[in-house]
């Protein structure tokens, strides 16, 4: 039977487009973008006769002559992809035609399907969204258009930069023109459905774009089981009102049915989690209606709330590929405004476009690469795409463009990582997430002697049998990058040991290391005593405030480059004691796992440290407060750096008799009420951080509670356990544990079966004649789709490969899927930014 691969899967949809694609411009959003980038389908649409691909946020006219097929008249269609909603996207779709006068057909794929556009309740769009959306594109452009046209005869400038600029300048929405005649009468818009916008990291893992709307919806609304609005609320097992279903749930359920259609899979559902309980719920209304009479490949889908772990994601587990993503920059988000529907916000989720520093690995030595003549090939083409300034009146701007290329070239080289690039038939990122740190550097570092020994290269470098090494990896690299040939030929490998040495660098291992070390400490302390486990939080604070009160002293506030931790780092810290306490001491103190006079500790140490350094990240517990506690931290500053008298200068005034030398008290004496007003107003400020701080420990307490309040979890079997000290995060995940009890055919409490209208009639019907249908079980299924409501990260995928290779059952074909790729620094965000809920 044929192993599923959700990244073959992606480019075979591309294929099926071929039609539309062909001698079209293709534009593709943001979230498309990412997709594209890691199922490597740039080289595809070339392939099958795309003119060009380019940035559908970031669109020029000048897209039009960027032709990969040296066509030489006009475009007349383009094709337009996106991973947003209709009317999200609608902006850019209509400066995109307005552009492109000549156009006459454009077809859109959005991933989004009609059945979502209907499902949400403040959207515009019907149940028939495609066909309303077709008619309302070409009325609004017929609309700017002929506005356009207006302002160009009045001010007597061309229509097109007319047009260009009140399409980015004003919003959509326009007067009421009469469209009778003249406008866009020969275009042609179609919109039809592209469910397969993912990002696999490998075949069988993927997680959905971040700049797409299933992402960015919300997955809560605020109420007082809920947390955050980027994640599932606990799993109480009161949210039963389908009202309550936030739009993120919607999102989800119709885009995974729209999955298992796509690669023809008949899904027995199962749901662990309130809100994949009512995600599980959709799908089954939804196949009910849909999947009468089709003959598909039989799967099981299990959902999970993410909020049924916490500990996992926030914390610093063995995984290179988490190393990765949590110490490389990622790519800037586009601008999109932030949406508040129905009072609840997008969600701003980082971009999964890891940017790779091969740049400046190949800049430390500019001499070899120069020779190289690299250098000046992308000069070249810098200078070829920049020709139209080669007008004599513009020969500064070319030198400044010249300038500039010299400088920032290598910046150019800093890449991507690409989920289908393979070494002898093997997914790179494949083989490394499926791999410890160790191993998976390990293994880079043999591709990258294998790469050599194919280009007959030589590289004198002292290498350690079973370690790899920064220095090791970057020769290597260099090695392999002086000539185009080499570089081009190899440039997955060559992309992959690129992020792997920058993980491996100094500084981010000190840090991983030092978050790691802290964690397991943490782990430790919680299978003693409470009283342990609150010093061990207690310490922690003190001195990451201490390290960066000294770092700014010394005028060196990159602390943490060192190896130190951050106050920030030290809250995420205490997030992951306290729900190390609730899983240890659930009854220590009232509303909280430890006593009173223990969170006062913290509560002192948490003031104090704010008190020291007011801008310590975007806090919302400190939402209105970080101007003032910084204004009182200027002028104590400035206080101190006050020139006092000595105390051998004289006192005039001391030697006065006169009465009447004392006529200034007033002075003073204002300048004494003052100094009072300062101090009741610092005093205030303090009891206002004090009411903040206390409402951050009141989350604390829900975070503790989390294993009494989710009903999955009272029972223990799947909540972790202690264990000895050697994993920074304790035990094994809940996916891993899950997995293995699926496997095993234990009983899983709280797991539910959602069965399909006809399993329920005939449960109902014909089982009072025996005849009633038996609960399938996940165990008996050969495919299963686990996709976890919140997100994941790369030390799950990994643990859950494990469970299947211990279950000894080879047949099983696994596939791990996520609402996004979270880090600890995501978590961080989730929990105390500005998406939490206090």
């Amino acid at each position: 039977m044929a192993l599923i691969d959700v990244a073959i899967s992606c480019l075979n949809s591309i294929r099926e487009i071929e039609e539309d694609v062909k001698d079209a411009i293709v534009y593709i959003d943001a979230g498309c973008t990412e997709c594209f980038q890691f199922v490597g389908a740039f080289p595809l649409f070339l392939e099958l006769g795309a003119r060009a691909v380019c940035s559908l946020e970031n669109m020029t006219s000048l897209d039009a002559v960027a032709d990969w097929n040296s066509k030489t008249d006009c475009a007349k269609r383009i094709v337009i992809m996106t991973s947003r909603l209709l009317n999200d996207a609608h902006r850019y779709m209509l400066r995109c035609l307005s552009t492109h006068e000549g156009v006459q057909h454009c077809t859109v794929f959005t991933s989004i399907s009609e059945g979502s556009h209907a499902a949400i309740p403040d959207l515009p769009l019907g149940p028939d969204a495609y066909r309303e959306y077709e008619t309302l594109l070409v009325q609004d452009y017929n609309e700017h258009t002929k506005k356009s046209d207006k302002i160009s005869k009045d001010k007597g400038v061309s229509k097109f930069s007319s047009a260009l600029e009140s399409l980015t300048m004003e919003p959509i929405a326009s007067e009421n023109v009469d469209i009778s005649s003249g406008g866009a009468e020969g275009l042609v818009v179609s919109v039809h459905h592209f469910p397969l916008i993912i990002c696999p990291f490998t075949p069988r893992a993927f997680v959905l774009p971040s700049q797409g709307s299933v992402a960015e919806a919300s997955l809560s609304r605020q109420h007082e089981d809920s947390l955050s609005f980027g994640l599932p609320p606990i799993s109480t097992g009161s949210m039963s009102d389908a009202d309550d279903v936030p739009s993120g749930a919607t999102l989800t359920a119709h885009f995974l049915y729209q999955l298992a259609l796509k690669m023809e899979l008949k899904l027995e559902i199962f749901s662990l989690g309130d809100l994949s309980k009512s995600v599980g719920k959709i799908l089954t209304d939804m196949s009910s209606v849909y999947d009468v009479g089709r003959r598909k490949r039989s799967a099981a889908l299990l959902l999970v709330d993410r909020t049924l772990d916490l500990i996992t994601p926030c914390c610093h587990g063995d995984s290179l590929f988490d190393r990765i993503f949590s110490s490389l920059p990622r790519a800037e988000r586009f601008s999109s405004q932030a949406q508040f529907k129905q009072g609840v916000p997008s969600i701003n989720r980082p971009s999964l476009d890891v940017q790779v520093p091969l740049g400046e690995l190949l800049n430390e030595e500019p001499s070899k690469i120069r020779d190289s003549g690299l250098p000046e090939g992308i000069e070249a083409f810098l200078r070829g795409w920049d020709s139209y300034t080669s007008d004599p009146q513009n020969e500064g701007l070319l030198n400044e463009c010249d300038k500039k290329s010299t400088t920032n070239w290598t910046e150019l080289l800093n890449g991507s990582l690409v989920a289908t690039e393979c070494f002898r038939g093997t997914p790179y990122l494949e083989a490394m997430i499926d791999r410890k740190t160790k191993d998976g550097s390990v293994l880079v570092k043999k591709w990258l002697q294998e790469a050599l020994r194919r280009e007959n290269i030589s590289v004198n470098v002292r290498a350690r049998p079973g370690y790899a090494t920064k220095p090791e990896l970057q020769a290597m690299i260099r090695a392999l990058s002086q000539s185009q040939s080499s570089l081009l030929k190899n440039k997955g490998i060559i992309q992959l040991a690129a992020a792997t040495a920058a993980a491996l660098g100094e500084s981010q291992s000190a840090k991983w290391d030092t978050f790691s070390s802290a964690e397991m400490m943490l782990n430790v302390s919680a299978g003693d005593t409470s009283q342990g486990l609150a010093a061990q939080i207690s310490d922690l604070i003190n001195k990451s405030a201490l390290a960066e009160l000294q770092a700014k002293k010394n005028e060196k506030p990159d602390s943490s480059s060192r190896g130190l931790l951050s106050f920030r780092n030290a809250l995420l810290l205490t997030v992951v004691g306290y729900i190390l306490a609730g899983e240890n001491f659930p009854t220590s103190g009232s509303g909280g796992p430890f006593s009173w006079q223990e969170e006062h500790f913290l509560k002192e140490a948490i003031v104090d440290a704010v008190l020291e350094n007011p801008s310590v990240g975007n806090l919302k517990f400190l939402n209105g407060l970080t101007e003032e506690l910084e204004g009182r931290l200027n002028r104590l500053k400035s206080e101190e750096t006050k020139e006092i008298p000595s105390d051998d200068q004289l006192d005039i005034d001391a030697l006065d008799d006169d009465p009447w030398g004392k006529w200034g008290d007033e002075e003073e004496e204002e300048v004494d009420n003052s100094k009072a007003d300062e101090s009741y107003d610092d005093m205030q400020l303090k009891l206002d951080l004090r009411d903040r701080v206390d409402s951050l420990f009141r989350f604390l307490h829900k975070l503790s509670s989390l294993r009494t309040r989710n009903l999955p979890l009272r029972e223990g079997s799947l909540a972790s356990e202690s264990s000895f000290p050697g994993d920074p995060c304790g035990n094994k995940g809940l996916l891993y544990r899950l997995i293995t009890k699926v496997l095993s055919k234990q009983e899983i409490p709280g797991l539910e079966y959602h069965s399909s209208t006809v399993g329920r009639f005939i449960k109902s019907g014909f089982g009072r004649f025996g005849l009633g249908q038996a609960r399938p079980s996940l165990a008996d299924q050969s495919v299963i789709l686990v996709f976890v409501i919140g997100g994941i990260n790369g030390r799950e995928v990994l643990e859950a490969q494990e469970a299947v290779s211990e279950s000894g059952r080879p047949d099983i074909n696994l596939v791990i899927g996520g609402t996004t790729l979270v880090t600890p620094d995501d978590m961080f965000e989730l929990l105390l930014g500005q998406l939490s809920h206090f």
